[in-house]
């Protein structure tokens, strides 16, 4: 079958009942990335109003948009024929990235312009940690799912839950930089680059080039 926009990636071949294992296993793979993300959202907003840290709370709002790239996939594979459904869930895909991009770029500003430093947060430091093992797996996962089914949609929410990942690492760094040294500056700066890479994402997501 060939399932992926502007001929990036030719023709993917797979059985019926080999396409079946896969799209079941990316449907668990969503719903798993969707259920770690609410939970992550939750505790890292409520853990950084109480720190008063915009890199908390960005990053809480940053799992709310992998959850609704996650719900875009879960609704593409939720009906009988998720090909038709592709093209929609890339748009929204991509649409989450810049949104993500945008908020990342404001907050990261912000911060260097002199924003109320956040205070040292424990649970913060062990949410970033915990998201730094988990989420390169759930990845990895959805990646090699998505590539052998030949979904482009797949393929691009997994570097969502990718680029979560490199969050995580900044997050990290920045609450520890920021607690040993008070060094406020290292998350916002790293935070840039983190949504330079969002935009070119969200860019090949909206082309349709997330599967080659």
């Amino acid at each position: 079958m060939s399932t992926c926009t502007d001929g990036c990636c030719g023709t993917t071949v797979v059985d019926t009942r080999r396409r079946e294992v896969l799209t079941r296993r990316v449907r668990w793979l969503v719903a798993g990335t969707i259920a770690y993300n609410v939970v992550e959202a939750v505790v890292a907003i409520t853990a950084g109003a109480i720190a008063s840290s915009t890199a908390l709370i960005g990053f809480g709002l940053d799992s709310v948009i992998e959850v609704a790239s996650a719900v875009a996939v879960a609704w593409q594979f939720s009906g009988a024929d998720p090909e038709a459904r592709e093209r929609t869930a890339l748009k929204v895909i991509a649409v989450s990235f810049f949104a993500l991009a945008a908020y990342v770029a404001v907050e990261a500003g912000r911060a260097l312009l002199g924003a109320e430093p956040a205070e040292h947060s424990t649970v913060g430091i062990v949410l970033a940690a915990v998201s730094l093992v988990v989420m390169p797996v759930l990845s990895l996962a959805q990646r090699r799912a998505g590539r052998e089914l030949g979904s482009a949609s797949a393929v691009a929410d997994s570097k969502q839950t990718l680029l979560c990942t490199y969050l995580s690492g900044v997050l990290l760094v920045g609450l520890l930089v920021n607690s040993l040294f008070g060094w406020y500056w290292a998350d916002p700066v790293v935070a840039l680059v983190i949504a330079a890479v969002a935009v070119r994402e969200g860019r090949e997501a909206w082309r349709g080039e997330h599967c080659c």
